[in-house]
């Protein structure tokens, strides 16, 4: 490692800073910015060309000018200390803590970009992760290893669904041990503040690794925080053998941070002004998860996103959707009408959701089921929806049930309380609680052996 310091800052534009005649420089190498009145802010090298580097300055360039700084290139990348102590902490958006804890000591330190995991080494998704929501367990079943994002819009409780994930997941039946790592990326310091206290509240925190990236602070440091995120999480899963869930918010401030970088090195832009890597740049952090063949841990991926102006089509949610296996999507119309949480079912998807569930897993019945709340919901809809062109008037007495059945479904089975944890039996006695006020001869998706077994038909 060379300990020459550079006076040639050729030009500084937004968070970036040109240096010439540089010697031994590599791409992702830290730099160590020193201003003339004693101040010390980091960077990392973006590119290199010839004896010239640019330089990405994490705290911004605000009072630096070319006559007054010295850059010191450190000869490593970025890079994150663990231990097995770094459970139940939280570190800023730059790994150093910011709770009220003792110094950790690292046994290591490892490079935020981590390794990629060879295709051949993959171990497939099969174990069920209970969230303890409904409409996620018994119909977007979550697998371990699995990426499934959630796709929210502004205004929604992705937050609050955000924090009860990570305090109710778990993998039923299994004694290995179970951790959460979330990261906040562009958040305010309410909501920072919601996330630690509910920790704390709960004793989530004790299981839990947090990593918060305010709104205020750099927007080039809301770019290492998923991969800070993401390395911990290896570490607990591939070297402390743990089953590990990573929480990443808001995956749509991340993007906003690359397509800031992306306009100040003059990119040429991509869709609505993104860089055209944008998607290469999420399969770096996505693909993260999964399970090693050989390894007893795991990593599980839930990234969430706010949909700008609601729309599917924008480039953060369209792009995640192609790279991750499934989505659940928040309701504005749910919200609206007080349900929580606002799942809107219909659109929603979890591809591994078969490889996870069934005998041994969760339930002999659940696919079953799970096919049958679908096809009654979605009739339930087409109903109400006929009805408001028509008038109720027009519908079949079947018609009617299978409306107030879509009504009851969005009341009692998808609505439930922000601390209300459900089993997976408890999820399933529902749905069949449900589907009992349905006639049998209705129900077309259950086998018959899951029918005489679990069904009791209702009325009132």
């Amino acid at each position: 490692m060379t300990s020459k310091e550079y006076l040639t800052v050729k030009d500084i534009f937004g968070p970036l800073m040109l240096v010439e005649q540089v010697e031994e420089v590599t791409y992702g190498e830290l730099a160590e910015v020193k201003l003339s009145d004693g101040q010390t802010r980091r960077g990392r090298v973006l590119e290199i060309a010839g004896d010239r580097a640019l330089v990405q300055v994490f705290e911004g360039t605000l009072g630096i000018g070319r006559d007054n700084v010295r850059v010191k290139f450190l000869g490593k990348g970025l890079e994150i200390g663990v231990s097995p102590d770094i459970l139940g902490r939280v570190f800023d958006g730059a790994g150093r803590t910011i709770d009220e804890g003792p110094r950790i000591i690292p046994e290591k330190r490892l490079n935020v970009n981590g390794n990629p995991i060879n295709p051949y080494a993959r171990d497939y998704p099969r174990e069920f992760i209970q969230t303890g929501i409904s409409s996620i367990d018994g119909l977007n079943t979550l697998v371990r290893g699995q990426k499934l994002p959630i796709f929210s819009c502004s205004g929604l409780p992705h937050a609050r669904l955000a924090s009860q994930i990570a305090r109710q997941a778990k993998v039923p039946g299994s004694e290995e041990a179970f951790a959460v790592v979330f990261a906040a990326m562009g958040i305010t310091f309410e909501e920072a503040n919601y996330f630690i206290t509910d920790f704390n509240r709960t004793g989530a925190l004790e299981r839990s690794v947090i990593f918060i990236n305010l709104a205020e602070d750099p927007p080039i440091e809301r770019l290492a925080v998923p991969k800070m995120a993401l390395t911990t999480a290896e570490y607990l899963a591939y070297e402390l053998d743990m089953h590990v869930l990573v929480i990443l918010t808001d995956m749509t401030n991340y993007s906003e941070a690359l397509r800031e970088v992306s306009a100040a090195r003059k990119e040429v832009p991509g869709r609505r002004g993104y860089p055209g890597y944008l998607y290469t740049d999420l399969a770096t952090i996505y693909e993260r998860a999964g399970r090693i063949k050989g390894k007893k841990g795991s990593i599980t991926q839930i990234p969430i996103l706010t949909m700008p102006e609601d729309d599917k089509t924008h480039p953060v949610p369209d792009l995640t959707g192609y790279i991750t296996e499934g989505q659940i999507i928040l309701s504005r119309t749910l919200h609206l009408q007080g349900v929580y949480p606002p799942v809107d079912i219909l659109p929603c998807l979890s591809r591994l959701k078969d490889k996870g569930i069934g005998k041994d897993r969760t339930r002999e019945d659940h696919a079953d089921i799970s096919n049958q709340l679908y096809a009654a919901y979605a009739r339930g809809k087409a109903a109400k929806e006929l009805a408001l062109i028509l008038g109720e008037g027009s519908l079949t007495p079947l018609d009617r049930l299978f409306m107030d059945f879509s009504e009851r479904l969005d009341k009692e089975f998808i609505q439930q309380g922000e601390e209300e944890d459900r089993g997976i039996e408890e999820t399933l006695n529902l749905g069949w609680k449900l589907l009992g006020r349905l006639p049998r001869r209705e129900l077309k998706r259950i086998r018959p052996e899951y029918l005489e077994k679990y069904h009791k038909e209702t009325k009132e």
